[in-house]
């Protein structure tokens, strides 16, 4: 499988689903953070492939107790047997050929389809590229790298982003009050 930079999946005929956390007990067992709606989704898509090539079932699943991410789950891997084989694993991502997906709803957006999209302001004003899709609990956020300067972080909300053309490739922000100010050296949309 073609992979990008970082390890990353290239072929866009794969969707990012989930990533391969730290070990957990002895048996074999690892954290599993789900970047799907519905976190046990996961054990629906069949085989799960990493970037380079390595096929992954899911045996069992369960919701990570005690964890502040409603998405984290603790799970079984088929050929995982031990902590060591477990341990070797974090930090990998997981895919699934995007002919296994559901088409996304209305207004939804696979976060693979986001990354690349050049983001601009409504008055066209040129912010720059897509290259993360976060989510620490409170929702999306969408980073954006500029041709010169630090990264930007904009939530993903319709009032904040009211356009996204995959087609097209582009997205429109139209950032809040002082979301473009900066005292850091950052870029503004007057300094462009």
């Amino acid at each position: 499988m073609p992979t990008g930079e970082r390890g990353r999946m290239a072929d866009p005929a794969f969707v990012l689903v989930a990533r391969i956390g730290a070990a957990h007990g002895l048996r074999g067992e690892v954290r599993l953070k789900a970047m799907t709606a519905d976190p046990m989704a996961v054990l629906s898509y069949g085989d799960l492939a990493s970037a380079d090539g390595r096929r992954f079932s899911v045996a069992a699943a369960r919701f990570a107790a005690g964890s502040s991410s409603p998405d984290m789950l603790v799970v079984r891997l088929k050929d995982v047997a031990d902590r060591t084989a477990a341990e070797a694993l974090n930090g990998t991502d997981l895919y699934v050929p995007r002919s296994r997906l559901p088409a996304p709803a209305e207004d939804e957006f696979y976060h693979a389809d986001l990354v690349g999209l050049a983001a601009a302001t409504p008055s066209g004003n040129e912010l720059g590229t897509v290259i993360a899709v976060h989510n620490h609990g409170a929702g999306d956020i969408l980073e954006i790298a500029p041709r010169r300067g630090e990264t930007l972080l904009v939530p993903f909300t319709r009032a904040v982003v009211p356009e996204v053309d995959i087609a097209g490739r582009r997205i429109v922000v139209d950032p809040p009050p002082g979301l473009l100010d900066s005292d850091e050296g950052g870029q503004t949309e007057d300094s462009r």
